[in-house]
C-alpha cells in the first residue's frame, strides 16, 4: 500500500494532466456541462419523494429532501468513482500501449476527479442547509476522513475491477448493475436508524437481527452514509458502532484489490 502513495507523488503532475482530460471530455460538447453532477442527485431525491409518498418512510427531525440528498452526494461520489475507475484502464488503452507507468494511476485519477464533482454537490447541500435552518456544527470537521474513507472503498472496487476489465469486458457492464443493488441495501432513500430501529430494537427477525444488523453494516457506505449525515444535518459524530464492521472490511480487502492488480499489470498491454 505504500506504493500507492509513492505514486501519488512521484506521478501527481501526470495525474493533473489526466484528472483534467477525464473533466473535459466527460462534458465536452455537453450544453448543461458540470451542471449534469447537480442534476442527477436532484432528480434521483424527486423520484425518491414520489416513492416515500406511497410507502411512507420516517425521516425524523430532518426533512426528507435533504436527508436523502445528503445520502446521495456521498454515495453518487462512490459510484462513480467505482464506476470509473473500473473502466479507467482499458478506456486508456493508447496510453498504455506506448509508454510505461504504474497503471494504478488510472484508477487513483478516477477517484480523485470525482472530487470536483464532490465539492459541487456539497456547496449545493450548504445551500440547502442554509434554506432548512441547519446550520453546521464543529462535527463538520470530520468531512475529509469521511471523503477518504468513501476513496479507499471505491478504489477496493476500482483496482480489483479494473484487472478484471481488461480480460472480461462484462465487468464494466455487470457493475451498474451490482451498484444499484449495493445502493438500495444502504440508507440512501431510507434512514439507517430505521434498520437499526427495525432490527435491533424490534427485533423483526427474531434471533437473527443482530445478525442480520451487522451483515447489513458490513457495506461500507451504510455506516458512511449514516455518519455523513451525522456530521452535516444532525450536529453528531460518526457512529462508530455502525462504521467499524464496513470499515473494516475495506481495510483488509483493499490491499488484496492492490495486489491483484499489480500481479495483472504486466499483461494489460498484451490484451487490452
Amino acid at each position: 500500500m505504500t506504493g500507492i502513495l509513492k505514486n501519488l507523488i512521484e506521478y501527481r503532475e501526470l495525474m493533473a494532466v489526466l484528472a483534467w482530460k477525464n473533466i473535459t471530455l466527460r462534458y465536452k460538447q455537453s450544453y448543461l456541462g458540470i451542471l449534469w453532477a447537480v442534476l442527477k442527485p436532484i432528480v434521483l431525491v424527486l423520484i425518491f419523494m414520489v416513492l416515500r409518498s406511497f410507502v411512507g418512510i420516517d425521516s425524523g427531525a430532518i426533512p426528507y429532501p435533504i436527508l436523502t440528498y445528503s445520502a446521495l452526494t456521498i454515495w453518487i461520489f462512490f459510484q462513480e468513482s467505482a464506476s470509473e475507475g473500473v473502466s479507467s484502464v482499458v478506456g486508456n488503452a493508447n496510453l498504455i500501449r506506448k509508454i510505461y507507468f504504474p497503471r494504478e494511476v488510472f484508477p487513483l485519477t478516477s477517484v480523485i476527479t470525482k472530487l470536483v464533482e464532490l465539492g459541487i454537490s456539497l456547496f449545493i447541500l450548504a445551500g440547502l442547509m442554509a434554506w432548512y435552518g441547519i446550520a453546521p456544527t464543529w462535527q463538520i470537521l470530520w468531512l475529509p476522513l469521511l471523503v477518504l474513507n468513501a476513496m479507499l472503498a471505491a478504489l477496493t472496487i476500482a483496482f480489483i475491477g479494473s484487472a478484471l476489465n481488461v480480460y472480461y469486458r462484462d465487468v464494466s457492464t455487470a457493475l451498474p448493475v451490482l451498484l444499484s443493488l449495493i445502493m438500495y441495501m444502504s440508507p440512501v432513500i431510507y434512514p439507517l436508524a430505521l434498520v437499526k430501529d427495525k432490527l435491533l430494537i424490534h427485533q423483526a427477525a427474531g434471533e437473527w437481527s443482530n445478525v442480520l444488523y451487522t451483515v447489513f453494516t458490513l457495506n461500507p457506505l451504510a455506516g458512511l452514509i449514516d455518519a455523513f449525515q451525522n456530521i452535516t444535518l444532525r450536529g453528531l459524530p460518526p457512529d462508530a458502532a455502525a462504521m467499524m464492521p464496513g470499515l473494516v472490511l475495506t481495510l483488509v480487502l483493499l490491499p488484496f484489490s492492490y495486489l491483484y492488480f499489480k500481479r495483472a499489470e504486466s499483461y494489460f498491454a498484451d490484451v487490452v
